[in-house]
């Protein structure tokens, strides 16, 4: 005998309870009195989620042949005529609707827990976060006893099987959302976004299986990363350098990173990061000699003598390498950033753009950008939302970031609830829909898979994505700090706290791999290794700076004496006149604003007479000269392409179908591009982009415009910095 409800829940059945319903909501009194009493109870959106469920694409995914849609939509129904409703099941009615409603409410509860069971997750490693209640991840709530945990509920293979009991529901709910990962996604308005992602942690249990050697090279990253800033302290007690202690899982998941977008095409990463863990980048994911990062700390130089320049702290430099990941090679680079927090977002940004520009069609997947924050500063400092904002403009798209923070639950000595009015720091990213994972730090397996899922959502969707790792500040805010003074009760779980490496050598011995003892020998030789190259660190001598590489190549610094050369940099009559012919001569097809040809013709009595030539016409004709030569233009900033004053004027849109045409690419053929920009309303992002840009390609002229004058100080940390 067939299953009433494999019967009631398929497509035609499904249109019939839609049908129900939607005759319910225009009059309780159109449907029998226990059908309206059970549509009573559904509440809202929840309704018409559950509705979704029945005739959208998730269940039908899972059927062969299923006439599931990619976009979201119904599945396909044999039509029916309007006002006449499909034959009813023939099961009878009575069993049916309680069937239905477990199925309904068990639907119901799932898709709370997609969207809510992130707060019942385990992520705070040092146990203090306190866990509230909520009600709607309760089966209770949705009318569940215990009495009813053991009865099968068809939920047509919703979360894998066709049917399973309320027990075994939460079982894997609990499982896939409420681990050491938990996802926020259901905010994502990209139906195909969104079904990537839930396949994705439903189909695992939100969780990765490592093989051994994958489980060793884990715990060797955590021990490298652990040494090295024991080492710092015991060779430069007290010195300042803040460590990444409590939070060394961000070294295997950067590792992670790398090696999985080597494997899905990623050949050049830009990171932007603050001081806390920059030294522990440095050394374990850039690869700079521990020699160098050692002369640095006694006051040396990681430069030659020769080359100029201010210097600056240790913990605020760049460095760039090139690695290998499973024959895959990719180059690396870290921006150096000032003690100014999240100031480096931007510029790291326009540096990918450039990059991708110069690579091509293939550059937004080639190139990534890596973003590493502080939980504090990612929900505090307002760069942040500027700079994500920047993420799906046409001028600014990198084709996705990815975004790590390192939620150490502390700002300095503010306690989140003093530095946030949001659960998460993570928050602001839902200003761009993009996916959020939350993770447990002390498990560094969650860590890595959890960053693994963020890469290959990047990388196929070309999007931000954002990894919030919770972890812990073993220290103060530096080394010499004291933060019992503000948070006792935080430091004195963290003093009697094993270390990340520690919890998960144990791990690895209750799963018989022999864990601590594997741990020991390679401490051991790691810190070895590291007498070595403080040994080494006496007699380095620095060969080359770095930062002359790459499209720098072959270009060097002035020196004293060139300073004040004078270089000729006027043109040819001729030159400018082709520029300005170029300026004035749109395509005749091409509706122009009959105002912009008065000003048009102004200009050409300019170009004919050579007098009465506006500083908006020089502006173009020096544009034009540069664009000839080969070096291309550059300029964003608020309405730029009109100008605020209707000035420039450089992009004309047709007055019929609002096209665009850009004057001053229609010069001569094999010119270079001027490309202009109208940016959003901010400044600081803007400007930081621009510098980013610019300090990739010597060959552009790159430029910023404020909207009026004044306006740049809302872009003077970037001005100072």
């Amino acid at each position: 005998m067939p299953d009433p409800m494999d019967s009631f829940l398929n497509g035609g059945n499904a249109l019939y309870l839609s049908e129900l319903y939607a005759r319910f909501l225009e009059d309780h009194r159109s449907v029998d009195a226990t059908t309206a009493q059970f549509f009573s109870q559904w509440e809202g959106d929840r309704a018409e989620d559950v509705l979704q469920e029945l005739q959208g694409a998730v269940w039908n995914q899972h059927r062969p042949g299923g006439g599931g849609r990619k976009d979201g939509g119904d599945v396909s129904v044999t039509p029916v005529a309007p006002g006449i409703l499909p034959a009813r099941p023939s099961a009878d009615l009575s069993d049916t609707r309680k069937a239905t409603q477990d199925s309904i409410r068990a639907l119901m509860l799932i898709r709370s827990y997609r969207v809510r069971g992130h707060l019942h997750a385990r992520f705070d490693p040092l146990g203090l976060e306190g866990k509230g209640t909520f009600p709607e991840l309760e089966p209770a709530t949705y009318g569940f006893s215990e009495a009813d945990m053991d009865r099968p509920i068809f939920i047509d293979h919703v979360l894998g099987p066709e049917t399973a009991t309320m027990r075994e529901i939460l079982q894997v709910l609990k499982k896939t959302y409420c681990g050491s990962v938990g996802v926020e996604f259901m905010h994502i308005q990209d139906v195909e976004q969104k079904t990537w992602i839930q396949q994705r942690i439903e189909a695992t249990g939100n969780r990765a299986e490592f093989t051994v050697e994958g489980k060793s090279a884990i715990l060797e990253r955590l021990i490298q990363a652990e040494e090295f800033e024991r080492f710092l302290q015991k060779k430069f007690t007290g010195t300042k350098r803040f460590g990444l202690e409590g939070g060394e899982s961000l070294i295997p998941a950067l590792e992670q990173i790398l090696k999985r977008g080597a494997k899905l095409g990623v050949r050049d990463v830009v990171l932007g990061m603050a001081h806390r863990g920059r030294l522990n980048v440095l050394a374990n994911v850039m690869h700079k000699p521990y020699r160098v990062m050692f002369v640095e700390f006694q006051g040396g130089s990681a430069n030659p003598e020769d080359v100029q320049g201010s210097g600056d702290v240790r913990y605020h430099l760049g460095a760039s390498a090139d690695r290998i990941f499973d024959g895959h090679p990719v180059h690396l680079t870290l921006n150096p950033n000032p003690s100014h927090l999240e100031l480096v977002n931007p510029v790291v940004l326009g540096k990918v753009r450039s990059k991708q520009t110069r690579k091509g069609e293939q550059g937004r997947r080639e190139i990534l950008a890596i973003l590493l924050h502080g939980d504090a500063a990612f929900s505090g400092q307002g760069l942040v939302a500027e700079s994500l904002s920047l993420s799906g403009l046409d001028g600014y798209s990198t084709g996705g970031t990815v975004h790590i923070v390192i939620n150490n639950q502390i700002g300095f000595t503010t306690n989140p609830s003093a530095s946030r009015s949001s659960p998460y720091p993570s928050d602001v990213g839902k200003i761009i829909q993009a996916p959020i994972f939350h993770v447990n730090g002390d498990d560094p397996e969650a860590v890595v898979y959890a960053v693994r899922l963020a890469t290959e959502f990047r990388q196929e969707f070309g999007w931000d994505v954002i990894v919030d790792m919770f972890c812990y500040r073993r220290h103060g805010h530096n080394e010499s700090d004291e933060p019992m003074f503000t948070q006792p009760i935080m430091y004195r779980t963290i003093g009697k706290h094993p270390t990340t490496a520690e919890l998960y050598a144990r791990q690895l011995d209750r799963e018989g791999h022999e864990g601590s003892q594997w741990a020991a020998g390679f401490r051991a030789n790691f810190e070895n290794m590291l007498e070595e190259e403080f040994a080494e660190a006496q007699h380095y001598k620095a060969d080359k700076a770095d930062w002359l590489e790459g499209e720098w190549k072959g270009l060097s610094p002035l020196g004293s004496e060139e300073e004040h050369v004078e270089y000729q940099t006027d043109v040819s009559r001729e030159t400018l006149q082709e520029v300005g012919k170029a300026l004035v001569t749109p395509p005749n097809d091409f509706a122009v604003n009959s105002k912009i040809l008065r000003q048009l013709r102004n200009k050409k009595e300019m170009m004919d007479s050579g007098s009465g030539v506006d500083w908006a016409t020089a502006e173009a004709l020096a544009f034009g000269s540069l664009l000839l030569e080969g070096v291309g233009v550059r300029l964003s900033g608020q309405d730029c392409g009109r100008g605020t004053f209707s000035q420039r004027q450089s992009v004309l849109v047709d007055q019929e179908n609002e096209s665009r045409y850009y004057p001053l690419n229609h010069i001569r053929s094999g010119q270079a591009l001027y490309k202009v920009y109208d940016s959003p309303l901010a400044e600081a992002s803007v400007l930081g982009f621009e510098y980013g840009y610019a300090s990739h390609d010597p060959f552009t002229l790159v430029l910023w415009e404020a909207q009026f004058g004044d306006f740049a100080n809302g872009a003077q940390m970037i001005i100072d910095q």
